[in-house]
């Protein structure tokens, strides 16, 4: 989709850095924004309002994830979700266990999570991929020790779009006694979910990826975890969330990622088989360019990303002369950063290689004139090059 921004045109093709707002979840917001202003936590009648539209909101993402309304906890997003679950989980005075499994292609907030709960004393074992991004379920059930406390590892890789098997990770982690936590961002919004017939003991997920503002999100804890207090806050305040989570609650955009939720499960489906077919053809066209590969393409990956390596295509060169096309050369939250994607060096790609790569994130807007254009613009970049 084209957007007008600053009077200059956009073509956006990075939805798995961020979405843009759907129209409906805007207005959804603004009319909240006029009529539930008030305080949730106050007892006037236009408080108790607003904590009515809070609890309509849990009883239907709670019901879309198939958990108790009360499992559920609003926040600012994923980042902070994951950080509240690792910390909250390990630091917490009860638990004695030190030790935790995670991924080498996981996403900043858990690497960068790990790493603090490393520098204070806990083991973390990072656990390798192949060279299509997959972890082996078997390493993953040898590594799990009598200490181990936790396993987080995410539903979707945001870089390659590889689809972890949740399912099976979930019946590992429960048949071992320990939690699985799990970072559900890039899946939420695409895929359907069942978080009790995974396994999974907490889950984490922001709006801003499927069409909700930013800011908002929320994160799912198995009501076991929270009944023999497991879990301590990080923010600690007025005790909102049953004092996991304090501070004043955003409302209006509750209200809107509710609605986010809703549209995306509605239109799940048909989303699926439009973007599906806008990916293929976009892999189908730069496949014949000479030396051209997907990375992670014989993987289980999600219908909307594209994670393609052109040898000797210089990615930050493309970025910065087409301007008016919005792609990645990896994370959104590393793209600043001229390195090799931590990701595809995980996968064994060559540091060359992950620095010629180049990820497309489609959304539910684009059509198949943006995917002909950024073909194009990469032709033309190659032959000028």
């Amino acid at each position: 989709m084209t957007y007008n921004l600053l009077k200059n045109k956009i073509t956006y093709l990075d939805h798995n850095a961020t979405t843009p707002i759907d129209p409906r979840v805007i207005a959804e917001v603004t009319s909240n924004f006029q009529e539930l202003y008030a305080n949730a936590s106050s007892s006037y009648f236009i408080g108790n309002n607003s904590r009515i539209a809070i609890e309509k909101a849990k009883n239907n993402i709670s019901q879309l994830l198939n958990c108790d309304s009360n499992e559920i906890y609003f926040n600012s997003g994923a980042t902070e979700g994951i950080n509240f679950a690792l910390k909250g989980l390990a630091l917490h005075p009860k638990n004695i266990r030190r030790h935790i499994i995670t991924g080498t292609t996981e996403h900043k907030a858990v690497l960068e999570t790990c790493h603090y709960l490393e520098n204070v004393g806990y083991e973390i074992e990072y656990l390798p991929v192949n060279d299509s991004g997959e972890i082996n379920l078997s390493q993953l059930q040898n590594a799990i020790r009598k200490d181990t406390l936790l396993i987080c590892l995410m539903w979707v890789n945001n870089e390659t779009g590889v689809i972890n098997p949740i399912s099976e990770i979930g019946r590992i982690a429960t048949e071992a006694g320990v939690y699985f936590v799990c970072d559900g961002t890039q899946g939420i919004g695409k895929l359907s979910v069942n978080v009790t017939d995974s396994n999974i003991d907490v889950f984490c997920f922001s709006g801003h990826k499927f069409y909700a503002p930013k800011g908002i999100g929320g994160i799912y804890i198995n009501q076991t975890i929270t009944r023999q207090s497991k879990i301590q806050p990080l923010l600690h305040g007025g005790g909102q969330e049953d004092g996991l989570r304090s501070g004043t609650y955003n409302v209006p955009l509750i209200a809107g990622l509710e609605m986010a939720f809703n549209i995306a499960q509605k239109e799940m489906d048909n989303n699926k088989i439009h973007i599906t077919q806008l990916r293929d053809f976009l892999e189908n066209e730069l496949l014949k360019i000479e030396g051209a590969y997907i990375n992670a393409q014989k993987a289980l990956r999600i219908y909307n990303t594209t994670n393609i390596c052109i040898p000797g295509f210089y990615t930050d060169i493309f970025l910065g002369i087409n301007k008016d096309i919005a792609v990645s050369n990896g994370s959104a939250c590393t793209s600043e950063l001229i390195e090799p994607s931590h990701v595809l060096l995980a996968m064994g790609v060559k540091n060359e290689d992950a620095m010629n790569s180049l990820r497309v994130s489609m959304g539910k807007d684009n059509t198949i004139e943006d995917i002909r254009l950024l073909i194009q613009r990469i032709k033309n970049f190659i032959s000028n090059q």
